[in-house]
């Protein structure tokens, strides 16, 4: 098993805990997170307003979701490029408990395949359904909706194919695009519990914006629960 941490170098503040994942984790090497700030990475994707799909996604997406859509695409295309049967990939703010490492990875060992996409999320939302395996007290299933976030999973060769495939064009975040297993025909299980976390680096510096108002952000909170809504009525099987 081989795994891939995604980081901005730039980011210093971040640069302890990914020598802990470098040594954690089995046979790591880092991977150069995209800015998708600069305008220059924009100007080679092909973006679209969230109408590529459907449930439409209410939210034009960002340039830092675009950085990590296009972070992700490069793991991917490295497990293609090394031929690799599957491999852990990290974002740099994850922490796993000591003691959880060892099950987890015996875990991932008996599972893992060229088809496989294994989340493992830093927060338990996906109710558990039939074990399909366990160790040491975590549990991996199929879950009906898929989580959000993308602060680690397992991608296999054959899934990692399919994904990139399936996200040539972009019209909305990563996580929320591999929610969507009709568009991209691929199965995904979740481990939990499984000791990960993110970790908090503060905030450090922001750029100040205008506070939209409070119809804005009751419109913003309504969008978001029709399209969470929409994404419940497509359930895994």
């Amino acid at each position: 098993m081989h795994s891939l941490i995604i980081h901005m170098s730039s980011s210093t503040a971040r640069r302890g805990n990914v020598d802990r994942l470098l040594a954690d984790l089995p046979q790591a090497q880092l991977i150069e997170a995209v800015d998708g700030r600069r305008p220059e990475v924009l100007a080679g994707v092909d973006l679209r307003p969230g109408t590529l799909h459907q449930p439409r996604y209410p939210f034009p997406i960002r340039g830092g979701e675009v950085g990590c859509f296009l972070s992700h695409r490069a793991c991917w295309q490295k497990i293609i490029d090394m031929g690799w049967e599957a491999a852990i990939i990290a974002e740099d703010d994850l922490e796993i408990a000591p003691d959880r490492l060892a099950p987890l990875l015996a875990l991932i060992a008996r599972n893992a395949t060229p088809d496989s996409f294994i989340r493992i999320p830093p927060k338990d939302r996906e109710p558990l359904t039939t074990a399909e395996d366990r160790e040491q007290g975590l549990t991996l299933f199929t879950p009906r909706i898929i989580g959000l976030q993308t602060t680690a999973q397992v991608v296999g060769r054959k899934a990692a194919a399919r994904l990139l495939k399936a996200t040539e064009t972009l019209d909305r975040p990563v996580d929320t695009l591999l929610q969507m297993h009709w568009v991209t025909g691929q199965k995904v299980q979740t481990i939990l519990p499984n000791g990960a976390a993110e970790k908090s680096f503060g905030a450090g510096s922001t750029v100040q914006q205008k506070d939209p108002g409070l119809m804005a952000k009751l419109r913003r909170e309504f969008a978001r629960a029709r399209y969470r809504a929409a994404v419940r009525r497509r359930p895994q099987s």
